[in-house]
């Protein structure tokens, strides 16, 4: 990218905290916030456990919008992004509302409504209100955030499934680097569903307990919720205004190799494109980066694609790369997913830590080697590369480097 953009606000909703500050002491402690799911009833199934948000009160978060009237992943989206613009007290910064821009990634949408309405139907529960329902389409996500935060720039959403949430960064990074908007909320936000549950349960990838990426005895994902926002800013105009800065968005990269519906390539082609994309535009060698941010759902074939791709990509490096997973603490959170990474990236860029793989026991050798396994390790990062790949092959890497 020609224009520095950096990274000066952090919003996150997560099944381990939520607020950046409570989600980053989690992370690095290596919390596991799966457990059994609360949102419906799993008896059909014989797998019970996913990753929830805990205590979230929505209306702590709304200020003109009713809640009440809007789905879990809309609430979601809301509450991530006020919470990253007020870190980064962007809106009192003097930019005109038409010059702040929306765009979020989303797998499942406002798919709660829908699922409300069915269990009107099938199961006689409560009927969901008319305006509820008007409020489904996935717009309405960048919509509440922009009548929320009062902003008028563009807005996009992105549903590019478990990938959606870099490509909503990217999104907002061109925004601001083709001059449309100078600052961009950005990120991705998904809530409990029970369909993507039961599509994961029908494709056999759920674990019955814990998620082990890149583990020798790995079982499967685990479906969970969540959303990260971050805000990008011009690097001239967040300091001159004294912006706090966590990490430079250096570039990303985009692929599709359309190899089959739901699973990876067996050689992870579009992965190794995407990550080699990425580091053109952000003009880094291989050699650069010293951290990685891994898709790494637990599946077998997600884990052993992707490791043979970043071993085509980064040579003998990359099993001395560090590497890590955090669905392994928080589940597979969908398009909140990458949206969540790019948020640990920022701060583990900042802080100097890395966060840990958890439930990691035994090593494949199929697999990359240094995953930082259930511990945190303290080491500089200069340079953050994070994965993020979707059904039908859509993936997305972007690379961070520390200012």
């Amino acid at each position: 990218m020609s224009q520095r953009i950096v990274i000066t606000g952090l919003g996150v909703l997560s099944p381990i905290g939520s607020g950046y500050k409570e989600f980053w002491q989690e992370l690095i402690a290596g919390k596991v916030g799966t457990g059994a799911i609360q949102a419906f009833d799993t008896s059909a199934f014989d797998a019970h456990n996913g990753g929830e948000v805990k205590g979230f009160e929505p209306a702590n978060y709304f200020q003109v919008l009713d809640p009440e009237v809007c789905g879990r992943t809309t609430q979601l989206g809301v509450a991530a992004a006020r919470m990253a613009v007020e870190d980064a007290e962007v809106l009192q910064a003097g930019y005109m509302p038409e010059r702040i821009g929306v765009c979020m990634g989303t797998t499942m949408g406002n798919q709660s409504i829908v699922e409300d309405e069915n269990s009107k139907r099938a199961l006689n529960g409560p009927e969901p209100g008319s305006v509820l329902i008007s409020h489904f389409v996935e717009t309405y996500i960048t919509a509440a955030i922009a009548q929320e935060l009062a902003l008028e720039g563009p807005c996009h959403v992105v549903p590019t499934a478990c990938a959606a949430g870099n490509y909503a960064i990217g999104w907002g990074a061109d925004m601001i680097r083709d001059g449309l908007v100078d600052v961009a909320i950005v990120g991705g936000a998904d809530a409990m569903s029970r369909t993507a549950f039961a599509i994961f349960h029908r494709l056999g990838t759920i674990a019955e307990r814990v998620c082990q990426p890149f583990d020798r005895d790995r079982k499967g994902m685990l479906v969970g919720e969540g959303a990260g926002v971050i805000v990008l800013e011009d690097y001239e105009k967040a300091m001159k205004r004294g912006a706090k800065i966590y990490a430079e968005l250096l570039g990303y990269g985009l692929a599709c190799d359309a190899h089959h519906p739901t699973t990876p390539h067996p050689e992870g082609i579009g992965a190794q494109s995407a990550m080699r994309r990425a580091l053109q535009e952000a003009n880094q060698a291989p050699e650069t980066v010293s951290y990685i941010s891994a898709h790494g759902t637990g599946t077998r074939a997600n884990d052993s694609s992707e490791s043979l791709a970043v071993r085509k990509t980064f040579g003998e490096r990359a099993d001395h790369l560090p590497v890590s997973s955090i669905k392994s603490m928080l589940g597979h959170t969908m398009g909140a997913a990458s949206a969540i990474e790019a948020v640990a990236c920022a701060l583990t860029i900042r802080y100097g830590v890395i966060p840990p793989t958890a439930n990691y026991q035994v090593s494949d050798p199929a697999c990359l080697q240094y995953v930082v396994p259930n511990q945190a390790l303290e080491r500089p990062v200069e340079v953050a590369l994070s994965n993020s790949f979707a059904f039908g092959g859509n993936i997305s890497t972007i690379v961070m480097k520390k200012v």
